[in-house]
């Protein structure tokens, strides 16, 4: 065996090693790993959403202290209660005074509900999208105060 005939064998077999590391160079997956832009990209995205998350935050405990802060405690909302039950007393007796002097019906029945053809005017202005207008009739009509009217026609 002599130089060349090592060289017959060992050059294809060079050449065929040479051929499949480069198929398998190619045919391997690849890095799929992030650049460096797209990493900023998502820093700066978890960056902005952990400030957005703050702000919301801090929003709503300021939102919750200035709720805290005007709204009545429990013993000023029951007193307030009480002295609307009493003035609303006070009115429903006023009206059914002047409704037996002038014959109409009075906008609060005696029962201390309101009077239905007065109810229903109300709920058509409200469907009609004349709220303030209804306000204003609930207001004229048995003389309450604006929060009041405001609450009841809210719930038609």
């Amino acid at each position: 065996m002599n130089f060349g005939d090592v060289l017959m064998i060992a050059l294809p077999l060079i050449v065929l090693l040479g051929l499949l590391w480069a198929l398998s160079a190619a045919f391997k997956p690849r890095d799929t790993g992030l650049s460096d832009a797209e990493r900023y990209q998502h820093e700066l995205a978890a960056r902005s959403a952990a400030h957005q998350a703050s702000q919301v935050q801090a929003a709503l405990a300021a939102r919750a202290k200035i709720e805290a802060s005007t709204k009545p405690s429990q013993n000023e909302a029951q007193h307030t209660q009480q002295t609307e039950q009493t003035r609303a007393a006070h009115q429903a007796q006023a009206a059914r005074t002047a409704g037996t002097q002038t014959g109409h019906q009075p906008a609060v029945l005696p029962n201390g509900q309101l009077n239905p053809q007065l109810a229903f005017e109300l709920q058509n202005l409200v469907r009609g999208g004349r709220k303030i207008e209804a306000i204003k009739v609930f207001r004229q009509a048995t003389h309450s105060d604006l929060l009041t009217a405001k609450n009841y026609v809210d719930r038609l």
